[in-house]
Protein backbone atom coordinates (compact mmCIF):
# COMPACT_ATOMS: atom_id res chain seq x y z
CA UNK A 1 0.00 0.00 0.00
CA UNK A 2 2.80 2.40 0.88
CA UNK A 3 4.48 1.80 -2.49
CA UNK A 4 1.20 2.54 -4.26
CA UNK A 5 0.83 5.78 -2.29
CA UNK A 6 4.40 6.89 -3.19
CA UNK A 7 3.81 5.96 -6.83
CA UNK A 8 0.60 8.01 -7.01
CA UNK A 9 2.21 10.93 -5.20
CA UNK A 10 5.07 10.91 -7.71
CA UNK A 11 2.65 10.91 -10.66
CA UNK A 12 0.47 13.71 -9.29
CA UNK A 13 3.38 15.92 -8.25
CA UNK A 14 5.40 15.50 -11.43
CA UNK A 15 3.29 18.17 -13.12
CA UNK A 16 3.66 20.68 -10.30
CA UNK A 17 6.54 22.64 -11.81
CA UNK A 18 5.69 26.31 -11.51
CA UNK A 19 6.30 29.08 -14.02
CA UNK A 20 8.85 30.51 -11.60
CA UNK A 21 10.82 27.27 -11.69
CA UNK A 22 10.92 27.40 -15.49
CA UNK A 23 12.20 30.98 -15.41
CA UNK A 24 14.76 30.05 -12.76
CA UNK A 25 16.06 27.23 -14.95
CA UNK A 26 16.21 29.56 -17.95
CA UNK A 27 18.19 32.09 -15.89
CA UNK A 28 20.82 29.40 -15.31
CA UNK A 29 20.79 27.80 -18.75
CA UNK A 30 20.53 30.62 -21.28
CA UNK A 31 23.86 31.27 -23.03
CA UNK A 32 24.41 35.00 -22.37
CA UNK A 33 24.41 36.75 -18.96
CA UNK A 34 24.80 40.16 -17.34
CA UNK A 35 24.56 41.05 -13.67
CA UNK A 36 24.61 44.21 -11.56
CA UNK A 37 23.68 45.00 -7.96
CA UNK A 38 20.00 45.32 -8.82
CA UNK A 39 19.24 42.88 -11.60
CA UNK A 40 20.64 39.92 -13.46
CA UNK A 41 19.67 39.07 -17.02
CA UNK A 42 20.13 36.01 -19.23
CA UNK A 43 19.18 35.76 -22.89
CA UNK A 44 19.51 34.01 -26.19
CA UNK A 45 19.40 35.26 -29.77
CA UNK A 46 17.03 33.67 -32.28
CA UNK A 47 17.07 34.48 -35.98
CA UNK A 48 13.63 34.35 -37.60
CA UNK A 49 13.98 35.14 -41.29
CA UNK A 50 14.81 38.83 -41.59
CA UNK A 51 14.13 39.43 -37.88
CA UNK A 52 15.99 38.78 -34.66
CA UNK A 53 14.38 37.91 -31.34
CA UNK A 54 16.23 38.50 -28.08
CA UNK A 55 14.47 36.17 -25.68
CA UNK A 56 15.39 36.04 -22.01
CA UNK A 57 14.66 36.37 -18.32
CA UNK A 58 15.65 38.85 -15.63
CA UNK A 59 15.71 38.69 -11.82
CA UNK A 60 15.08 41.50 -9.33
CA UNK A 61 18.03 41.32 -6.92
CA UNK A 62 17.69 44.59 -5.03
CA UNK A 63 14.24 46.02 -4.31
CA UNK A 64 11.22 44.74 -2.37
CA UNK A 65 9.43 45.33 -5.65
CA UNK A 66 9.99 46.83 -9.08
CA UNK A 67 7.30 48.23 -11.32
CA UNK A 68 7.19 49.81 -14.74
CA UNK A 69 10.04 47.58 -15.90
CA UNK A 70 11.19 48.17 -19.47
CA UNK A 71 13.89 46.25 -21.37
CA UNK A 72 15.17 48.20 -24.41
CA UNK A 73 17.49 46.68 -27.02
CA UNK A 74 19.20 48.52 -29.86
CA UNK A 75 21.28 46.88 -32.61
CA UNK A 76 24.31 48.94 -33.65
CA UNK A 77 26.40 48.12 -36.73
CA UNK A 78 30.22 48.25 -37.00
CA UNK A 79 30.04 51.89 -38.16
CA UNK A 80 28.24 52.86 -34.93
CA UNK A 81 24.85 53.41 -36.59
CA UNK A 82 21.74 52.22 -34.74
CA UNK A 83 20.01 49.86 -37.17
CA UNK A 84 17.02 48.83 -35.03
CA UNK A 85 15.57 49.40 -31.58
CA UNK A 86 12.62 47.96 -29.68
CA UNK A 87 11.30 47.47 -26.15
CA UNK A 88 9.53 44.95 -23.94
CA UNK A 89 7.27 46.34 -21.22
CA UNK A 90 6.65 44.24 -18.11
CA UNK A 91 3.09 45.20 -17.07
CA UNK A 92 3.18 43.83 -13.52
CA UNK A 93 5.05 44.30 -10.26
CA UNK A 94 8.15 42.14 -9.77
CA UNK A 95 8.94 41.23 -6.16
CA UNK A 96 12.48 40.80 -4.84
CA UNK A 97 14.02 37.58 -6.18
CA UNK A 98 11.21 37.45 -8.74
CA UNK A 99 12.22 36.26 -12.19
CA UNK A 100 10.34 37.46 -15.24
CA UNK A 101 10.58 36.73 -18.98
CA UNK A 102 11.21 39.34 -21.66
CA UNK A 103 11.30 39.20 -25.43
CA UNK A 104 12.37 41.92 -27.86
CA UNK A 105 11.93 41.59 -31.62
CA UNK A 106 14.27 43.54 -33.89
CA UNK A 107 13.20 43.94 -37.54
CA UNK A 108 16.68 43.11 -38.87
CA UNK A 109 18.98 40.09 -38.72
CA UNK A 110 21.83 40.77 -36.30
CA UNK A 111 25.23 39.65 -37.46
CA UNK A 112 28.53 38.87 -35.76
CA UNK A 113 30.41 42.09 -35.06
CA UNK A 114 27.27 44.08 -34.32
CA UNK A 115 26.69 45.38 -30.80
CA UNK A 116 23.47 45.14 -28.85
CA UNK A 117 22.88 47.98 -26.40
CA UNK A 118 20.63 46.73 -23.64
CA UNK A 119 18.94 49.17 -21.28
CA UNK A 120 16.60 48.34 -18.46
CA UNK A 121 14.48 50.86 -16.57
CA UNK A 122 12.16 50.54 -13.58
CA UNK A 123 10.85 52.15 -10.44
CA UNK A 124 12.18 50.25 -7.42
CA UNK A 125 10.90 50.49 -3.88
CA UNK A 126 11.50 48.91 -0.49
CA UNK A 127 8.01 49.95 0.58
CA UNK A 128 6.76 53.28 1.86
CA UNK A 129 9.61 55.26 0.36
CA UNK A 130 7.92 56.47 -2.82
CA UNK A 131 10.34 54.48 -4.94
CA UNK A 132 13.34 55.35 -7.03
CA UNK A 133 13.55 55.51 -10.82
CA UNK A 134 16.58 53.67 -12.14
CA UNK A 135 18.10 52.97 -15.53
CA UNK A 136 21.12 50.82 -16.39
CA UNK A 137 22.72 50.22 -19.80
CA UNK A 138 25.39 47.92 -21.12
CA UNK A 139 26.74 46.77 -24.48
CA UNK A 140 27.14 43.22 -25.71
CA UNK A 141 29.03 42.21 -28.86
CA UNK A 142 27.20 39.67 -31.01
CA UNK A 143 29.49 36.63 -31.41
Amino acid sequence: MRKLWLFLLTIFCSGCTTHSDVNSERLKSLPYHYSQFDMTLAWEIKQAGMETVVDGVAKNLRYAFMEGVEVWIAAVDAAGKTRARNVCFIPYQVKQDGIFPFSVKLPIPVEPGMVLKLTYKYKGSDGGDGGENWMQSFEWAVP
